[in-house]
């Protein structure tokens, strides 16, 4: 079976130009061919600031948008995270969709696009790796910044330069690599959840 990469729009903020950037990565990493893309948008899954009452790793949800979230993220094999930068960090969104689930990331494999000014997103991305390997998530060096994006953009579509594709085409040769060398683990990791579930 293909695996299956879920790229993943990290800012939901009215204006954003996140879906755009994501939709030009989601078609390309399809052309690409090594994974089944699916793209997917924070905001559609509208995560009010965390307000599950028991701790994530109990998967003990209480509420419709946490199950719906923890399916979606459970069924990925990698992620994109398609982010810009706040501050010199992520968006309070993304941090917030992360902290809400805990094994469903476990033993998957993550890149990241990043947008910007000068810096490309990348003190975003610095951030969110360090995050991100206390979920078992393997963070790949290799990515696709995109310093002073609005040069590149057109009623809201990336035109990509060159330097964009070839950097995506070498993360995602890359991820799906890891992807592969994580499968075992992740399928392991998923069948003890389900027996732990049964049992519950």
């Amino acid at each position: 079976m293909t695996l299956k990469l879920h790229t993943i729009v990290a800012s939901t903020r009215p204006g954003r130009i996140g879906p755009g950037i994501a939709q030009w990565f989601n078609d390309f990493a399809a052309e690409h061919g090594k994974f089944d893309p699916v793209l997917v948008d924070l905001a559609e899954f509208n995560l009010p600031v965390f307000d599950e009452p028991e701790h994530p790793r109990l998967r003990h949800y209480h509420h419709a948008h946490t199950k719906a979230w923890s399916e979606s993220v459970a069924s990925a094999d990698a992620f994109v995270f398609v982010t810009p930068e706040y501050n010199f960090g992520p968006p309070p969104s993304l941090l917030n969709a992360l902290n809400y689930l805990a094994l469903e990331w476990n033993y998957t494999p993550a890149g990241f696009v990043s947008y910007g000014g000068i810096s490309g997103g990348m003190r975003a991305v610095q951030m969110t790796k360090q995050i991100l390997s206390t979920f078992k998530v393997m963070p790949i060096p290799e990515g696709v910044p995109m310093p002073m994006v609005f040069q590149n953009l057109e009623n809201g579509k990336l035109k990509p330069a060159d330097i964009y594709n070839t950097s995506a085409a070498t993360m995602l040769d890359e991820l799906h690599r890891w992807a592969e060398g994580l499968k075992a683990l992740r399928r392991q990791h998923k069948a003890s959840l389900e027996t732990k579930a049964q049992a519950a």
